[in-house]
């Protein structure tokens, strides 16, 4: 009994704090930074889990009407605790700044952009506009820039700001290149998850590809989405600087790509969104490892 209790409330918090999203957004700064920088920024990884927990957490409290049309784990839990959910989000956010200022002073600007980002999708502070997250488009490409600033800027402009020069054979076309590729798949998530929320999403006034076109629009969006990524990689390393450790990433929205076909047409659940999600995480925990091993590939 103690151990499915316990159990329970792993699952109620993993779901509330969005875990799966918190692990991809840090082992993407651990990857990015240390293949643009040679090192691995441990600090900082620890502090996008720290920004991602917290946007994420806010999040589930501004989404309960739509959390709880779509069936989401650990909204009840949310619902009964609002207040104390958002005293712990808001706590975080704040003892944090002071803190990371004194460790990593160049990300505090960013810092206070990504938070201002989350709040304003969150909240609707925007005049005439109300929240990001109900507007058509936009809504995803927010969440995509979230993932710009944690995972790419804030590790090189530490690495400025610290006269640490970027890797052996890295060059800002290299980081052009994959920051586009990384962009086209991180939106590519944005709308599977979407697909799974539209009827939430039709129910709250979100205005998302699913809700708006349907289904099947999205779904051809998605998959558009992945097949941009992989021919941005492709032409990437076939005429352009982007080297073969880089280009290998070309893996994660192929087999995306023909796990969402099989999801869909067994019927999008949550739990293939964040075995999604989960596999991108693990993904990127096999690159670090691979090159650990030495395994072929890790010079080209």
């Amino acid at each position: 009994m103690t151990q499915t209790r316990t159990a329970g409330w792993l699952s109620t918090l993993a779901s509330i704090s969005r875990l799966h999203i918190v692990a991809i957004a840090a082992l993407g700064t651990l990857t990015f930074g240390w293949i643009f920088t040679g090192a691995r920024p441990w600090g900082l990884a620890a502090v996008v889990a720290l920004d991602w927990f917290v946007v994420n957490l806010l999040n589930r409290v501004v989404d309960l009407e739509e959390d709880t049309t779509n069936r989401i784990v650990g909204t009840a839990f949310v619902a009964r605790h609002k207040r104390g959910v958002l005293v712990v989000g808001l706590g975080a956010m704040a003892l944090s700044f002071p803190l990371f200022h004194l460790l990593w002073p160049a990300i505090t600007p960013w810092r206070i952009g990504y938070h201002l980002l989350g709040t304003a999708y969150n909240w609707p502070l925007l005049p005439w506009v109300g929240r990001i997250k109900t507007l058509y488009f936009w809504k995803n490409t927010a969440s995509a820039v979230g993932f710009l600033i944690t995972v790419f800027i804030y590790p090189l402009v530490v690495a400025a700001d610290e006269g640490v020069a970027l890797a052996d054979g890295i060059t800002w076309p290299i980081i052009g290149w994959t920051v586009a590729f990384f962009l086209l798949f991180e939106l590519s998530y944005e709308v599977v998850y979407d697909l799974r929320d539209a009827e939430g999403d039709r129910a709250a006034g979100v205005h998302s590809y699913a809700a708006v076109h349907g289904e099947r629009t999205a779904g051809t969006i998605a998959n558009g989405l992945m097949l941009a990524s992989v021919v941005v990689a492709v032409i990437g390393w076939t005429v352009g600087p982007l080297p073969w450790r880089i280009f290998i990433m070309v893996a994660a929205p192929l087999m995306q790509l023909f796990l969402v076909r099989r999801f869909r047409r067994a019927g999008l659940s949550s739990a293939h969104c964040i075995g999604l999600t989960w596999l991108g995480a693990g993904l990127l925990a096999t690159y670090h490892l691979w090159v650990e091993l030495g395994l072929p590939g890790v010079d080209l």
